[in-house]
């Protein structure tokens, strides 16, 4: 493994330095479609969405920041078809029981989260002990854009991505000044969101700097949440083919679990830290273009599971854990000929951390789990234009984890321009998750002996530009099939951790986006999901549209969102399958007096609809938050 490695680096800084040519004519393929934007979730570098086989959906900044959200995940859960994000009030999603921000995408999440990969930059957020993303750590105030894979993307990333991917690609000042901004925004349940950032470009250097609080008593009692955030990002351009940036993102935040209103809760509280840093070190040449990444994730998480309030009692203990993921990402991109874009990369993660629990008795400490894994994994994707009409995407990796062992992943895709207005797709690929520390280690179901799940996704897309690309469309058909999902099953009258799972998911997708005129815009998207094995957050139709008006000074927007036959729960030995249907609608209005000064006011759940997304926890009924922004 370790000669296969640095062959693997020896070929891709060879190559790199072959090819770093930049007199070399462009490698773009097919610049002439307007089709599409250049994005760089789905092939690790830049590229023209059209020439990727695979579905994404992509949240610019304009959307986020018109939200007015101090959270990304409600704005990519109304934008994005077939993905969707557990909330239980209106602000904080906790961790442990009855915590909310689960992710599913085409019925594929896990609960916890554990099948669909948050990035940063490109770069994997999830705990190194339970394997999971946490909700919480993901503010708008970092976010420059959004990039959502919609379906497996194992072969460029590794384990986790084998729902699919959310990458969030931080600010950045563009041209030389210092820009400052301020927002404040409060309103329903004493909820307060404030944010100061400073943005700075001077030639060849650059900053951003975000400070951020939120604070909600949310709809119940017990249900109080507070949240410090930062992030930092400087970046040095040392010429005009090599860049770099040093970044951390840090964040404290207490939430108290109120239980469910049939058994509520006292003291069920957590204190948790949450940090994320990395280095970066990026080329871009005509012909060539990857990245060096150095990575770290690092949590302390202090939970007190709390006791009935009908006739319960404190416990004695108290829940601890330390945890890290610290990793190396490796990747190059080459024009090898005419039409070619081959990207070759190595990824290397170590995890683990300790948990433990404390006593108040003064009892000692016990020991919970103190472990560590490493995965180290080697790739190739190909891409390749033909005759102007089609472009072929093949990719293969092979992924070796220390306890699970060895693992092959394959992708085999075809994008067809039938016109300049028109693109057809095509992808078959593989998923892959290996079993987290949790599951192999921590708690009752725990078994070491679990392999890694996988599944196979097939997908057609068509994408369409109308009425002089003021019209876009997408539509696609979806089928996936896995048989090895990690399952708690009764073995010998114990709960155990199994590989017998089974998951097969069809359904259709459609989004469109029409600007019809310089003040109006129009967007909607839709999602039917069909389920042979019902998993709860995965709603089988969810539809929103939305409109935008913008001109002068005011900016207004509205939409619904219509979810129907969504599992809050399904039926088990001990739980019965419980279902919810309810629409919502938000608005959203901003005026701007002066270029410094922006007012602003949302309302969400007008309808004053009464529903549930984590069972047990009914969600708040109409709210409405005002705020300002201050720019400089």
């Amino acid at each position: 493994m370790k000669k296969l490695l640095l062959g693997i680096i020896f070929v891709i800084l060879s190559l790199q330095y072959i090819y770093a040519d930049d007199n070399i004519p462009d490698m773009v393929v097919r610049d002439s479609v307007v089709l599409g934007e250049i994005i760089v979730t789905g092939s690790r570098s830049a590229v023209n969405l059209n020439n990727l086989p695979m579905s994404i959906s992509v949240i610019g900044n304009k959307e986020i920041e018109n939200r007015f959200e101090q959270s990304l995940l409600p704005v990519i859960t109304e934008q994005v078809p077939s993905l969707f994000i557990t909330s239980r009030g209106i602000m904080g999603y906790s961790v442990s029981t009855g915590a909310a921000g689960g992710m599913t995408i085409r019925g594929i999440g896990g609960s916890p989260t554990a099948q669909v990969l948050m990035l940063i930059d490109g770069h994997p957020q999830y705990m190194g002990l339970m394997g999971h993303p946490l909700a919480d750590s993901y503010q708008t105030l970092m976010a420059d854009r959004v990039e959502v894979v919609r379906g497996p993307a194992s072969v460029l990333y590794g384990s986790n991505a084998m729902g699919g991917v959310i990458n969030i690609i931080t600010k950045k000042q563009q041209q030389d000044g210092i820009n400052t901004g301020v927002k404040t925004m409060y309103g329903s349940y004493n909820t307060l969101s404030t944010e100061v950032n400073n943005a700075v470009r001077s030639g060849k250097f650059n900053s951003f700097v975000s400070l951020g609080y939120n604070h909600s008593d949310n709809q119940r009692k017990n249900m109080d949440f507070e949240q410090y955030s930062g992030y930092a990002k400087v970046g040095y351009d040392f010429t005009p083919n090599w860049k770099s940036f040093v970044d951390l993102d840090l964040t404290n935040f207490k939430a108290s679990n109120p239980g469910t209103v049939a058994v509520p809760m006292i003291d069920n509280d957590a204190d948790i830290t949450r940090g994320v840093t990395s280095i970066s070190m990026e080329n871009n040449f005509e012909r060539t273009s990857g990245a060096l990444k150095l990575f770290y994730n690092f949590g302390k998480h202090e939970i007190n599971d709390g006791y009935a309030e009908n006739g319960g009692s404190p416990l004695n203990n108290r829940f601890r854990s330390k945890d890290r993921m610290m990793g190396i990402t490796l990747y190059q991109t080459y024009s090898l000929f005419e039409g070619n874009r081959t990207t070759a990369g190595i990824d290397y993660q170590h995890f683990g951390g300790h948990a433990w629990n404390i006593f108040m008795d003064n009892s000692p400490d016990v020991d919970i789990a103190r472990k560590s894994e490493n995965e180290v994994a080697g790739y190739l994707n190909f891409q390749q234009n033909i005759l102007s009409k089609f472009v072929v995407n093949a990719g293969i990796r092979f992924d070796h984890h220390s306890k699970t062992g060895n693992e092959w992943i394959p992708q085999l895709g075809l994008s067809y321009f039938a016109s300049d207005n028109t693109v057809l797709k095509g992808i078959v690929s593989k998923g892959y998750r290996n079993p987290t520390i949790r599951e192999m280690y921590m708690f009752t179901p725990q078994n070491p002996d679990l392999e890694a799940e996988s599944l196979m996704n097939y997908e057609i897309s068509v994408s369409q530009n109308l009425l002089n690309h003021s019209l876009t469309t997408d539509l696609g058909f979806y089928y996936i099939k896995g048989d090895n999902s990690i399952q708690s099953q009764m073995v010998d009258g114990k709960p155990k951790y199994m590989n017998t799972g089974e998951i097969e998911n069809y359904g259709i997708e459609f989004s469109s986006h029409y600007r019809i005129n310089s003040y109006w815009s129009l967007n909607a998207n839709y999602s039917w999901l069909h389920m042979e094995h019902k998993v709860v957050a995965s709603p089988e139709h969810k539809l929103y549209a939305g409109v935008n008006y913008t001109k002068d000074k005011w900016m207004i927007g509205t939409g619904i969102q219509f979810i129907d036959n969504l599992y809050s729960s399904v039926k088990t030995n001990t739980t019965e399958e419980k279902k919810e249907t309810f629409t919502l609608w938000n608005v959203r209005a901003a005026y701007k007096p002066t270029k410094m000064i922006e007012i602003f006011a949302r309302g969400e759940n007008l309808l004053a609809q009464k529903y549930e997304i984590n069972a047990g926890y009914p969600m708040p009924k109409a709210t409405v938050f005002g705020g300002v922004n201050l720019k400089f």
